[in-house]
């Protein structure tokens, strides 16, 4: 399916890195007007202890061929989202055709409480979790509506994850995920008279900056990123971009509307492959699943069927596993 997204206007949220980068610049390199926003505008006045800022990500939006407008917000603050959206309005004529709700402030927070029950974890963790990443969504959401409802045409991706459906990072990170799967089905309901889809998007395990610095310290030799790509079944942020771009062009958006989408699997749909030209294999598929569980047939994956798990069995397996 045609990623071509010419005379588009879109919104990604928390773009100075990670999933947000390679989704803005999957954007641009379909063509469209990607805004982005983030709080490092530049390097050297980083919050973050991960490189990546939002100069940064615009440059590579630009070499993608894209147009990028950097407007740097902290989504903790609503006044900061509405002058956003305000400016968005103002540049645009009151167009917004893609909303990716990205931003999420709980890395540092889930990292700080790894291996503690909540109940032994700073309370505030909730809030790290929660206000930039739950809070700030539908505070994004609630001003792009506006703008969206008015043309009758629109897109929300809420970037969710696997979080929602089993234990990962603890209780206040699986529920806030749980709630942005519920947010996205809510909006729906409401928005779709309006001929505006929202949709709760499940990248896989993406290969971020913190993922490849774990890879770093944790795997002898130097694989390169492709190929650690492949040992590890990663999307790169690029390829949940890329799924993106496909998504605004399916012409039966609004059959998909207030429904949790698999990114992998809708790459799939779509024909859409990463920067390598690879498709990696949704999470409930068993050329994932029998690997983790028989290491052994690992350099035989790509011979398993990719036959998709029923979610049924799923949830069995998880409310067997106290932990996953």
């Amino acid at each position: 399916m045609s990623g071509d997204l010419k005379g588009k206007v879109a919104l990604v949220t928390g773009a100075s890195r990670g999933i947000g980068k390679g989704i803005a610049i999957a954007l641009g390199e379909a063509g469209a007007l990607v805004y982005i926003t983030g709080r490092s505008m530049n390097q050297t006045n980083s919050i973050e202890t991960i490189s990546g800022s939002l100069l940064e990500t615009k440059s590579a939006v630009e070499k993608a061929g894209g147009t990028c407008i950097v407007v740097p917000v902290d989504h903790s603050d609503d006044q900061q989202i509405k002058s956003l959206f305000e400016q968005i309005d103002r540049e645009q004529n009151g167009r917004l055709d893609l909303l990716v709700n990205n931003a999420y402030g709980g890395v540092r927070s889930l990292i700080a409480a790894k291996g503690k029950p909540f109940w032994e974890s700073d309370i505030n963790l909730w809030d790290a979790c929660n206000q930039v990443g739950l809070r700030s969504h539908y505070v994004a959401s609630h001003f792009a509506t506006k703008m969206m409802t008015q043309r009758k045409q629109g897109l929300m991706v809420t970037i969710s994850s696997w979080g929602g459906l089993a234990p990962i990072f603890g209780v206040a990170y699986g529920t806030g995920k749980s709630a942005c799967d519920r947010l996205a089905s809510e909006m729906a309901v409401e928005l779709k008279p309006f001929n505006v889809a929202s949709i709760s998007l499940w990248p896989g395990i993406v290969g971020t900056e913190q993922f490849h610095l774990l890879a770093d310290e944790n795997l002898e030799g130097n694989l390169g990123v492709a190929a650690i790509a492949d040992k590890f079944n990663w999307e790169t942020p690029l390829f949940v971009g890329r799924v993106i771009a496909a998504l605004c062009n399916d012409p039966n958006l609004m059959r998909r509307t207030g429904k949790l989408q698999i990114a992998a699997e809708l790459a799939a749909r779509y024909g859409v492959v990463d920067e390598y030209g690879d498709l990696p294999s949704s999470l409930r598929s068993l050329r994932f699943l029998l690997p983790q569980s028989f290491p052994t047939i690992k350099s035989r994956a790509k011979f398993i069927p990719d036959l998709r798990v029923p979610w049924w069995i799923l949830l069995l397996a998880v409310l067997k596993s106290p932990k996953i």
